[in-house]
């Protein structure tokens, strides 16, 4: 049954968190697998969220303080949500995961699009990709064609000393209307070789040069925003609301990548976007989601109208498989926004899963329980 009024209160009565393998041929086999969170009111309505690569300290986190928490915490709106784990120890990407679980939840229980419960105004968005580091030359403008085939507008190509310059020139000169944007993963200093590389990018035409320094060091990149045309744009460095209007008053910049996951929530991510619209900074989304749970998250909040630039998907050859139906995918290079549906806008596949179920749990007010895997919701197997 959908609520009404925005003064309705909501409690959180189960939460269940569901541990998942690392996807199949990921770039490593120790690599941390995500963490699903759903979240269920009184009434039997749910909201998911996503935390994309849990540490064993982070589920540990979640399951015995954050889970609790949620559950003692009575809310009106998902912005109070936070409010729940205010004084736990910061984990921006545990909170994430509750917050937008709440939002979903929320959206849910009005019968409304997530995108629309956010102040989205968009109905389709533009897509754009991260090509990651090839091998050549040839291999980079190879896949930037399968990209660009796929209906691609913006390709973001990670670069590094010594392999930065000469990859722009190649791609330009075979695809010369093409969007770019590289993406330096704060591997530059100012070193007087590194800023000669960076100054060399400076007059390709770039959309943005992102995170070039250490993702502590504002004061460095502040210098350089200075001296580029082309806008520095910062995603490594915010882990906070804060840390944006400290970028913004030290003139750190001019683009923004706004991250759920790194700001700690939905709540915290429409409040950057403001910020940064406020401050003239172009503004995208991107995320490190590893499901289209969190991508789902990320498409509504691109929807914001401040949110100018191309939203980050999965790029064209990605075969893994979805955990949400439909699956959040770019077609022809654009993104729609579900408006027929509420909350997410995407049913989960509870068969897919479970085919990647490492461990779940349900917290509620007796205490967590395991849930054997695979079995569904009736195999709950004793309280621990």
């Amino acid at each position: 049954m959908a609520h009404t009024g925005s003064a309705t209160a909501t409690r959180i009565v189960e939460l269940e968190l569901i541990r998942l393998r690392p996807a199949p041929g990921g770039r490593s086999a120790d690599t941390d697998g995500p963490v699903l969170v759903r979240v269920a009111d009184g009434e039997g309505v749910g909201g998911w969220g996503e935390l994309p690569a849990a540490t064993g300290a982070q589920w540990e986190a979640l399951t015995a303080e954050f889970a609790p928490a949620l559950l003692r915490h009575t809310w009106r709106r998902p912005t109070e949500a936070g409010d729940a784990w205010a004084d736990l120890p910061r984990d921006s990407a545990v909170a994430n995961a509750l917050d937008t679980a709440c939002w979903d939840l929320w959206s849910r229980q009005r019968g409304t699009p997530l995108s629309h419960a956010l102040g989205g105004e968009r109905t389709a968005l533009t897509a754009g990709v991260t090509l990651a580091r090839q091998v050549t030359l040839e291999s980079v403008v190879t896949e930037v064609n399968r990209q660009v085939g796929s209906g691609f507008r913006r390709i973001r190509l990670e670069v590094e000393p010594g392999w930065d310059a000469d990859v722009v020139r190649a791609v330009q000169a075979s695809f010369p209307f093409l969007v770019l944007q590289v993406d330096c993963g704060g591997r530059y200093t100012e070193s007087p070789a590194d800023l000669d590389s960076l100054r060399a990018m400076d007059g390709l035409g770039l959309l943005a040069v992102e995170d070039p320094f250490a993702a502590d060091d504002l004061a460095a990149h502040a210098r350089l925003a200075s001296e580029l045309r082309t806008p520095v744009a910062l995603g490594r460095s915010l882990s906070s609301v804060e840390d944006l209007d400290d970028a913004i008053r030290a003139e750190a910049g001019g683009a923004v990548n706004v991250d759920p996951t790194r700001l700690g929530g939905l709540t915290a991510a429409r409040r950057a976007v403001d910020r940064a619209v406020d401050a003239g900074w172009q503004v995208w989304c991107g995320s490190s989601a590893v499901t289209g749970i969190g991508r789902a998250a990320v498409v509504a909040l691109a929807s914001l109208t401040g949110v100018a630039l191309p939203v980050e998907m999965p790029g064209a050859g990605n075969r893994s498989r979805d955990l949400v139906v439909p699956p959040v995918r770019a077609h022809d290079g654009v993104v729609p926004i579900p408006l027929a549906e509420s909350g997410l806008g995407h049913g989960v596949d509870r068969t897919a899963v479970a085919d990647r179920t490492a461990r779940s749990l349900v917290v509620d007010a007796d205490g967590p329980r395991e849930v054997r895997a695979g079995r569904g919701r009736e195999a709950r197997g004793r309280r621990r």
